[in-house]
């Protein structure tokens, strides 16, 4: 198994446009989004976990490790990243837009820059914290467009915890780290916000059945009826 990867079922055993890539956030290892995991593969899901070191690795080989791991799959793989995996996800399509990717869903990623991340970067040695990576993707990320013709979902929370608040001054809803407005993507197919914490929506079941829906259908709640 090449490094970077750990995988929850036998990669060989994937059907098509079954196949999940998970990306972690910052200062994660993937461990966190266990329940998650486990409940997409109830739901049918092949879902393996993509292992990044947030603080030391570059674009570049985040980039390359997840082209290799998508072109090993059968047929075009889902990607759900978490926090900043899904500005690196962001990053992957923009850099190889010639790469067929499945559908795609970015959880509490501050797609507009962090305002949590602008705060931590004034105290001392907080540049430790962060890394480079990190920080490019954070603080000064100039506009995101999603411009595939594959689906993305956003899911932003609105429960209020954690420690995002306390180093930054989040304006308006928000999930104790990502506020909602820092969520919202130009050009994604659908947004939907969640009482759910930044970390909480890892464990809520609510959001694997909205992920899992949005993996199989392209959209997080049943189309409206037609005329």
């Amino acid at each position: 198994m090449r490094p970077g990867i750990e995988s929850s079922t036998n990669v060989s055993a994937a059907t098509p446009n079954r196949h999940v890539i998970f990306i972690h956030g910052l200062w994660m290892t993937g461990v966190e989004a266990s329940v998650l995991r486990q409940r997409l593969a109830g739901r049918g899901f092949q879902v393996e976990q993509y292992h990044y070191r947030s603080l030391t690795a570059t674009a570049d080989s985040v980039v390359e490790e997840l082209r290799e791991r998508i072109l090993a799959v059968p047929g075009p793989a889902h990607l759900v990243g978490h926090s900043l995996g899904g500005l690196l996800v962001l990053r992957l399509a923009s850099r190889l837009p010639d790469l067929e990717l499945g559908r795609v869903v970015l959880l509490g990623s501050p797609v507009n820059g962090s305002q949590a991340a602008r705060g931590l970067v004034k105290w001392p040695g907080a540049h430790l914290l962060l890394g480079n990576l990190p920080a490019s993707e954070l603080l000064d990320p100039g506009p995101r467009r999603w411009e595939r013709a594959s689906a993305l979902g956003v899911v932003a929370g609105s429960r209020p915890v954690g420690l995002g608040r306390f180093v930054g001054d989040m304006q308006g809803p928000n999930d104790g780290t990502v506020s909602v407005e820092e969520t919202r993507l130009a050009g994604a197919t659908e947004h939907l916000v969640l009482p759910v914490s930044h970390m909480g929506m890892l464990l809520s079941e609510d959001v694997a059945d909205k992920v899992a829906r949005f993996l199989d259908t392209g959209r997080f709640t049943a189309a409206p009826p037609r005329n």
